[in-house]
């Protein structure tokens, strides 16, 4: 389950590098790696605005992630959130980050799945179709779904990612990783969390399907859901566990009331 340290952190030393917002949003998205006793680790903020600092709660929304998949069974990317003095352009901030270790493993190297589409793909064949040929349709079926009850704007095609290790002659997809732009990302305050449709439709940056998270649904083989697990109301706790002095009450209860619903719209689909 993922964790969260509380204690400050000095992370001044990180070299941040800015990465805009790939789902049309407005800011920037920055990231920064370290390597330590033979571990990679990344890290990244979120939303980041020059004058204010730090103003979003992405890192905060990958957390919550991280504890549904691991309560839904679906292999995922691990994070911290970590609470640390950074350092960007010669001013210190304080901030919650996320950290991860890197999920690849020795000898393999990445590629974003719409390149190896574009160079791997039969004429006519659709992204979707293209990922069951190779095996990958109970791994695409489940992010669909997840990619559904979070609401995620931007699953564009390098957030899907093939490891490849040439010598051993192996190909695999990279576990689901990078959910921050999800969940109630676009609000930053509490009146704002209020008034947001928990059951919108939003326009979303898949690279499989449509832009239509809701639309893309129809993908999948309800008859091998890849999906088992019946979200119970005790989860809540789980999911929302030491955010409490993070997140306002009133963002904690949307985001669960977003969740709740949308998962009860999936099962009766």
């Amino acid at each position: 389950m993922a964790t969260i340290i509380k204690e400050t952190q000095d992370l001044t030393y990180l070299r941040w590098s800015h990465i805009r917002s790939s789902s049309g949003t407005a800011g920037t998205f920055m990231k920064a790696t370290s390597s330590l006793d033979g571990v990679k680790k990344y890290y990244k903020l979120s939303n980041f605005d020059p004058v204010k600092g730090v103003v979003g709660h992405e890192c905060v929304n990958e957390i919550i992630v991280d504890r549904l998949l691991t309560l839904l069974g679906i292999e995922h990317l691990e994070y911290e959130l970590i609470n640390a003095d950074i350092e960007i352009d010669g001013h210190v901030y304080n901030t919650f980050l996320c950290a991860s270790e890197d999920f690849k493993k020795r000898g393999e190297s990445k590629i974003a799945l719409d390149d190896y589409y574009r160079v791997n793909h039969i004429d006519g064949e659709s992204h979707y179709d293209f990922c069951k040929r190779l095996g990958w349709k109970q791994y695409i079926d489940a992010m669909i779904a997840v990619d559904y009850l979070i609401l995620n704007r931007d699953r564009h095609g390098a957030n899907i990612e093939i490891l490849r290790n040439t010598r051993a002659r192996s190909l695999r997809i990279a576990p689901l990783f990078d959910h921050g732009a999800s969940l109630l990302y676009s609000c930053y305050s509490d009146d704002a969390a209020l008034s947001f449709d928990i059951m919108a439709d939003k326009k979303c940056n898949n690279f499989i399907g449509s832009f239509s998270c809701t639309e893309n649904l129809a993908l999948i083989d309800k008859e091998h859901n890849p999906i088992s697990y019946k979200l119970k109301k005790s989860d809540k706790k789980i999911l929302f566990a030491e955010l409490d002095d993070i997140l306002s009450q009133t963002f904690i209860d949307r985001i669960w009331e977003m969740l709740y619903e949308r998962f009860k719209y999936y099962e009766n689909l």
